[in-house]
């Protein structure tokens, strides 16, 4: 089947495939990098969008991020190999250590690990919220030369509350982002 445009999202909790326009297909990837890489690939083959969709829930690491904010640019927090390369690049590898969507304004940095602490790395890369799947999504979009396009809900700001803040607000940006894709489709 072909469509043009794909969601890919880790949990159901995030987003209700119920509340979706009809003929929208989501893909559920499950938490982390390597769950995401597997999914995207499994939709890509059997979907062969145009166009992939991200949606989910974020950290804030940076002050002025809140509700609903659109990505622009993903790097990877965790890939950390120094001193063969600098954080956030793959030793030895070609493929970009950084992702750019064409739109948005926020820079999301994605690892395999729930974030409860501001790193200074993250100020310094212009990181200014977190996840953990939006990386592996958005370098399979690209070897495959699909275009993609992220929206995440800010449920926390990384501190020892994080957890219990993702928790109780994991449902909140499903409205935003389903009134947003009327508008993006």
């Amino acid at each position: 089947m072909t469509t043009d445009t794909i969601i890919i999202t880790a949990l159901a909790t995030e987003l209700d495939a119920r509340l979706l326009p009809h003929g929208v297909q989501i893909f559920y990837s499950g938490i982390g990098k390597l769950n995401a890489a597997i999914a995207t690939f499994k939709a890509i083959e059997q979907s062969r969008p145009k166009r992939i969709l991200n949606f989910g829930t974020v950290g804030a690491v940076a002050s002025h991020a809140s509700g609903l904010v659109e990505i622009q640019r993903v790097v990877q927090r965790d890939m950390i190999a120094e001193p063969l390369a600098p954080r956030g690049q793959v030793p030895f590898c070609t493929r970009p250590y950084e992702y750019l969507s064409g739109s948005g304004g926020y820079t999301c940095g994605t690892g395999d690990s729930f974030v409860m602490a501001k790193d200074p790395w993250f100020a310094a890369n212009n990181v200014d919220v977190v996840d953990m799947e939006l990386f592996a999504i958005a370098a399979i979009a690209h070897d495959h030369n699909i275009a993609w396009r992220s929206f995440k809900y800010v449920t926390d700001h990384t501190n020892e509350d994080s957890g219990q803040d993702w928790q109780l607000k994991v449902r909140h940006g499903e409205r935003l982002f389903l009134d947003l894709l009327k508008e993006v489709l």
